[in-house]
């Protein structure tokens, strides 16, 4: 099993900062490809924020590009997710996840919780 840990969610004014860290754990972690945030404002579906791949090609939905900026360190299995000019939009609960075998993600975690004031 793998097991993921987000934090570094908060309450930030609009146009503030915020840099959420999520950590992947577990035995069955070979070697992780792709890695990846995910979303979900309140009553909406959860929707793919950002990827990015083991070698470091990213990729990012329309409504974030040039504000947030995913980066790895596979040294530690972790994945981060620097946003900035945060907006009341982006309100809502971040997800990771990884790709731990080819093909094989891992089940969700908590979250962690962003939320932007107007």
């Amino acid at each position: 099993q793998v097991q993921l840990v987000e934090s570094g969610g908060g309450l930030v004014q609009a146009g503030g900062s915020l840099r959420l860290s999520c950590a992947a754990s577990g035995s069955s972690i070979f070697s992780i490809n792709a890695m990846e945030w995910n979303r979900q404002a309140p009553g909406k579906q959860r929707e793919l924020v950002a990827t990015i791949t083991r070698w470091g090609r990213t990729n990012y939905a329309d409504s974030v590009k040039g504000r947030f900026t995913i980066s790895r360190d596979d040294a530690k299995n972790t994945v981060y997710l620097q946003m900035t000019s945060l907006e009341p939009e982006d309100t809502g609960v971040y997800y990771c996840n990884v790709e731990y075998r080819p093909g094989r993600y891992a089940d969700w975690g908590q979250g962690t919780e962003v939320t932007v004031s107007s």
